[in-house]
């Protein structure tokens, strides 16, 4: 077996045993845990050839005062808590799940505390495990309106650059609430707003608000995707599908520069060093390693690069 196959292998063994896990802890605790269990797959399926990366297990970690980070080592997941309830951003891939519930509960949380879940895009990697912590909690789904019509139907519209060669969409919901633009979303004290940020896809939505810790109130942004990733055959530069994607990239690069942004977060933790961020901390060198109010705008600067060299790329050559 090839090192790289057996190491997919491993990953694939430890996911199970941690479910079975799951599995037993939720028989023994009585019948709304042993519900959980019931609620999320229990391994990955077959078209879904990064999901073993995608599940690989991380530890919870407190990111600042009442915000938490629940994913796994290569999806964000983001709860942020409350005595009147919880928000969760993002639920990785469906076979994360039992993961997501695992560290929340290891915080000292109960996912059916949350009240409200929300979504960055509809890309299965990130929505795909909606459907189950709805199921486990009862809360209530909201994203964008391109993000919702996704959502409810299970898989993407044309307008998305990946359109065809995404493996799977996600769990079809029976309801999500629609977002605007700008719009406040609350659970108890609880305030997150909606800033449409579109470009990776139609419904693309980044989320803010503030956490406090010791009297000192940081702005907290957890910014959407913002690579010019396509299926073979899309230009960004000149889609029939989605003609409006560069000027979408550019007033999302804008919106982020400009947000107040003491600590940055990502769908995928390393666009914005979060694992790093967290070590350099752990390690006693860097107490306020999360605090970099210049990340929101080398974020966007960065984007806009890449988006450059992307539509160079699409230039016929001479």
């Amino acid at each position: 077996m090839k090192p790289r196959a057996h190491q997919k292998h491993r990953i694939l063994r430890g996911a199970w045993r941690a479910f079975l896990v799951l599995c037993a802890a939720g028989a023994a605790a009585g019948p709304a845990a042993a519900a959980e269990t019931a609620a999320v797959p229990a391994s990955a399926p077959a078209d879904c050839p990064r999901c073993p990366e995608w599940t690989e297990s991380q530890k919870p970690f407190r990111v600042y005062g009442n915000t938490y980070y629940v994913g796994t080592r290569a999806l964000s997941s983001i709860l942020i808590t409350s005595d009147a309830g919880h928000v969760l951003i993002d639920a990785a891939v469906a076979q994360a799940v039992p993961q997501l519930v695992a560290n929340i509960r290891a915080l000292g949380f109960r996912v059916e505390d949350i009240r409200l879940v929300l979504n960055s895009h509809d890309h299965f990697d990130h929505a795909g495990g909606l459907a189950a912590i709805q199921r486990l909690s009862s809360a209530q789904v909201a994203a964008s309106a391109p993000s919702a019509r996704v959502l409810m139907q299970g898989h993407s519209d044309p307008d998305d650059p990946q359109y065809g060669s995404l493996p799977r969409g996600p769990e079809p919901l029976a309801h999500v609430r629609v977002i605007r633009d700008e719009e406040t979303v609350s659970v108890g004290p609880l305030r997150l707003t909606a800033h449409l940020t579109p470009g990776h896809t139609p419904g693309g939505t980044s989320w803010t608000w503030s956490s406090c810790e010791a009297g000192r109130c940081l702005h907290i942004v957890y910014a959407d995707s913002l690579s010019a990733i396509s299926a073979p055959g899309f230009r960004f530069s000149g889609s029939t599908n989605y003609p409006s994607a560069m000027r979408d990239f550019e007033k999302s690069f804008a919106i982020l520069a400009a947000l107040p942004c003491d600590i940055l977060l990502t769908p995928h933790p390393e666009v914005s060093d979060t694992l790093a961020r967290l070590k350099r901390r752990e390690g006693g060198a860097a107490p306020d390693a999360f605090v970099d109010p210049e990340a929101c705008r080398s974020y966007a600067l960065a984007a806009r690069s890449d988006l450059q060299k992307r539509i160079a790329q699409e230039q016929p050559s001479r």
